[in-house]
């Protein structure tokens, strides 16, 4: 096949984030066909699984920043991408060669037919295939959905870390904390020990419950870590950290949020259990997550795209994700005295009356966007849901326009907010650059 033919081939595979449900196919049988086709190359690599509501992507990076500083070979592979399929599957920071790409998807084409995986299986496999082919020494897999029967828990990995739990897809996963907690709790394996920052009393009983009855080591975060900020702003936070093994001073953590804080201590945490150069020396934790972006190719996570007036991007896209990015810009906005507006889309399923309850409490002005995919809501149902929670709604348009408008309408001090999902990214206009 023609890259283009190979690319279409994949993209024809029935996605989740596209079309929801149907394109989803619980259980791990499929990719363990796709393994045996493929010559099984989960198991020639050592590997770091991630699992979590919020937070996974941004632990799994910070993982991988660390351990590349360290000097290993790095594989990295997170979900969903932010402008190209390429970007799952990254080594070092550095996505797979699109020619890679589409030789190993041609020459696995009758396997997948055969198998009839979706296509988050076959990022997957060839996430998988492709860390192996580069002989990677360590890689970071973060779970797609859940965990017991997400496609990526055929794995047996080194560490199984577990970040936090909150009530979400709660349609798929259950209603209550101990359930969601269940499933996130299937990636943990026989002797493979278990690093847990969830803090949920009911979550945090039933991580404990599976790390017994799997009889494996449970290391839990804020048992066993501290840390403090002496310095934290929109651009991230430096960190005082101590943990079992030493004292961290000045830490620079470039993410915003209080939640980053805690993603970097888990990171740091992670990488002492798994990276021998970390229990041998400090420098690869500084070097790691001060260039975190650089060695990983990190975006997407309260970015400042434009500094006055103030335009941030964020691709969290639950309540519990923009409730924390909300959080972050309050004090900015409580600093330049201005008027928060954002740039709005969610998908199905993501409650968001919630998110407009959020929205509302900060008075903010809020612009639907349309965005193109089956899951997205209509900019009239984003209208009408935040209107009936009392949000001030301007009219909806292409996320270019609004950002155009921002830049003509806004005082210096207003902040604009682009969120509610990772689709908006590949909506951003030239002219605004994720900084490195």
């Amino acid at each position: 096949m023609s890259q283009p033919d190979a690319l279409d081939y994949l993209f024809g595979l029935p996605q989740y984030g596209s079309v929801g449900e149907d394109a989803r196919k619980p259980g791990i049988e499929r990719v363990e066909e796709l393994m045996d086709g493929m010559g099984r190359p989960h198991e020639a690599i050592r590997t770091v699984h991630v699992a979590g509501t919020n937070g996974k992507g941004s632990v799994s990076s910070m993982i991988a920043a660390i351990a590349t500083a360290a000097g290993l070979t790095t594989g990295l592979h997170t979900s969903p991408h932010l402008t190209h399929v390429e970007q799952r599957m990254r080594v070092d920071g550095t996505p797979a060669p699109r020619s890679w790409l589409t030789d190993t998807i041609d020459q696995y084409r009758d396997l997948f037919d055969r198998v009839s995986p979706s296509f988050f299986e076959v990022t997957v496999a060839l996430s998988f295939r492709y860390f192996a082919d580069q002989k990677v020494d360590l890689a970071m897999i973060e779970v797609g959905l859940g965990g017991r029967l997400d496609g990526t828990n055929v794995l047996h990995p080194a560490l199984s870390v577990i970040t936090n739990i909150d009530l979400d897809h709660t349609d798929l996963l259950g209603n209550t904390y101990a359930e969601i907690a269940r499933e996130k709790a299937g990636i943990i394996k026989p002797q493979t020990p278990v690093l847990s920052g969830v803090t949920h009393p009911e979550a945090k009983s039933v991580i404990a419950e599976v790390a017994r009855d799997r009889d494996v080591p449970l290391h839990t975060l804020r048992d066993e870590v501290e840390w403090w900020a002496p310095k934290a702003d929109l651009y991230g936070s430096i960190l005082d950290v101590d943990t079992p093994l030493r004292q961290y001073d000045r830490v620079t953590v470039p993410l915003a949020g209080e939640h980053q804080q805690s993603n970097a201590a888990l990171a740091l945490r992670a990488a002492e259990l798994v990276v021998p150069a970390v229990q041998a020396r400090p420098d690869p934790v500084h070097e790691g997550l001060r260039d975190v972006r650089a060695l990983t190719g990190f975006r997407g996570r309260l970015d400042v795209v434009q500094d006055t007036p103030l335009i941030v991007v964020d691709v969290a896209h639950n309540p519990p994700g923009i409730a924390t990015g909300l959080q972050t810009i309050d004090a900015a906005l409580t600093q330049r005295g201005g008027q928060l507006y954002v740039c709005l889309n969610a998908v199905q399923g993501k409650n968001l009356p919630e998110v407009a309850r959020l929205l509302a409490e900060r008075d903010a002005q809020v612009i639907p966007i349309p965005v193109d995919t089956a899951r997205a809501l209509s900019t009239d149902e984003i209208a009408e849901t935040l209107r009936a929670e009392g949000v001030k709604v301007r009219k909806p348009r292409s996320l270019k326009q609004a950002i155009t408008d921002f830049q003509r309408f806004a005082h210096s001090g207003d902040a604009l907010l682009i969120t509610g999902s990772h689709k908006m990214v590949e909506l951003l206009p030239d002219d605004l650059q994720f900084r490195s």
